[in-house]
């Protein structure tokens, strides 16, 4: 049975002909040894010089004269798996090639894939290291490195979903022809793109591993920036599966329908004073949940939202703790 690529452009098509040569220079077949008594008439021919390196020929170069790569969708980089291919270029080179295009200055080369192998090359105190040059616009170079990281799933998925943003926002493409350039399909990108819609302290907790992209995107039903916030929170602190978050925000959604509907909600809060919003919002992110202060004539009172028996029983805890 022939097995189709996950993805069928990219890489292998890029670097097949040359990760197949050595890194080393061609050998050449010395020419066959003269006659011991040539005839008078022969006429000594030199050997013919070695041909030319093509374009996809592996090359050395000074590793001081290749820049990063400016598209470069990943941004962290696992200390201990940067260090064992430190130790492995140490012991045995570096065995793929880097990928680099000239630089628009004339000036060296600047990075198209091999962020981690240029940055261990580094470290490990190379000169210089093998590269294939390519002729690449700026769009190929983000469509390579971003191929590169899906390959060898090495980027988090907002790394994923900001690679794929990069590629509509800079150079025009829709999401199904940002599926058709990565080898993905089209809900595979449009499910990615939605983590970017969270706030930014989930987008980094999911970035950290810390959460999971199942329970990022049951998140994602909420429309509050503050309501996504908590529950994330909430997650975290309880240690929720994805099913005990899906129940959880059940609940958030049927409790809000019933108060009032969320546009009205929102014109509520515009309109109430700063300081009671900012009492509100310290009071969520203690209690790890909703917790509304309505205001009245004098005084007022505060509304503590729990969604099951033992979410009651904790809030009791932290509550009567501090009486």
């Amino acid at each position: 049975m022939t097995h189709k690529k996950a993805l069928g452009k990219g890489l292998d098509a890029l670097i097949q002909r040359g990760l197949s040569r050595s890194a080393t220079a061609p050998t050449v077949t010395p020419p066959a040894a003269a006659p011991l008594a040539p005839p008078p008439a022969a006429v000594a021919v030199a050997p013919a010089p070695p041909a030319a390196p093509s374009a996809d020929s592996v090359a050395q170069a000074e590793i001081g004269s290749i820049r990063a790569n400016p598209f470069q969708p990943r941004t962290k980089f696992e200390h201990e798996a940067l260090e064992e291919l430190v130790a492995s270029i140490r012991e045995h080179g570096v065995v793929s090639p880097l990928i680099v295009r000239r630089a628009a200055d004339g000036q060296g080369y600047e990075l198209i894939a091999g962020e981690r192998r240029l940055r261990a090359s580094r470290e490990a105190g190379l000169a210089t290291v093998p590269i294939i040059v390519r002729a690449a616009d700026d769009r190929v170079s983000l469509e390579l490195a971003l191929i590169e990281n899906l390959q060898r799933q090495d980027l988090n998925p907002i790394e994923e979903s900001h690679g794929y943003q990069q590629l509509m926002e800079k150079f025009g493409l829709t999401q199904e022809q940002v599926a058709q350039q990565v080898g993905k399909n089209r809900a595979t990108v449009a499910n990615s793109l939605r983590l970017l819609g969270l706030p930014e302290q989930v987008q980094a907790w999911v970035r950290d591993g810390q959460l999971s992209v199942g329970h990022a995107k049951v998140i994602l039903g909420l429309t509050i920036t503050d309501e996504m916030t908590i529950v994330a929170e909430r997650v975290l602190r309880d240690s929720l599966n994805v099913r005990d978050t899906e129940k959880l925000i059940e609940h958030i959604k049927a409790t809000t329908g019933r108060r009032q509907p969320v546009r009205r909600k929102r014109s509520a809060d515009a309109e109430k004073a700063p300081h009671l919003l900012a009492v509100e919002n310290d009071m969520c992110r203690k209690l790890g949940t909703k917790v509304t202060v309505h205001p009245q004539t004098i005084g007022g009172f505060i509304r503590i939202e729990y969604y099951n028996d033992d979410d009651l029983s904790r809030l009791g805890g932290i509550l009567g703790g501090e009486l």
